[in-house]
């Protein structure tokens, strides 16, 4: 173990939230992975916003991304669930642009639904396919 490094033991009494999401994320890394045909479409939520990044992970590179900061999405007040939904026809609308159609989805260890879910179906009902 090198210096800085959590044990796992002491991480899961210490979050054990953010602990079981970390889990779910290493888990579904394992199989997802992005390429120049097809990159990965991820998602990071806070309590107040929402990010999306397609990434080609061969490169290391962000491709295209979105978030909820931006002055198209932020200019006025709504729901997070509508933030979420600004974004996705945001992330597929500059995706389309860059010529990027298909992507595989990292819902980054979170559940499949509320803002992930709907940033994921607008981002769909834009163009792109996953």
């Amino acid at each position: 173990m090198t210096p800085g490094q959590i044990p796992q033991k002491r991480m899961a009494i210490k979050n054990r939230k953010e602990y079981r999401r970390h889990r779910i994320k290493l888990r579904i890394r394992k199989v997802v992975s992005g390429t120049p045909e097809q990159p990965r479409l991820t998602v990071f939520r806070s309590n107040k916003q929402i990010y999306a990044q397609i990434i080609n992970d061969l490169e290391g590179k962000t491709l295209v991304s979105a978030s909820s900061r931006t002055p198209e999405v932020s200019g006025t007040p709504m729901a997070k669930i509508e933030q979420a939904k600004l974004v996705g026809q945001l992330i597929a609308k500059r995706a389309i642009e860059a010529g990027i159609q298909n992507v595989v989805f990292d819902r980054n260890g979170y559940l499949y639904h509320g803002r992930i879910k709907s940033l994921a179906e607008a981002a769909r009902e834009g163009g792109l396919k996953f």
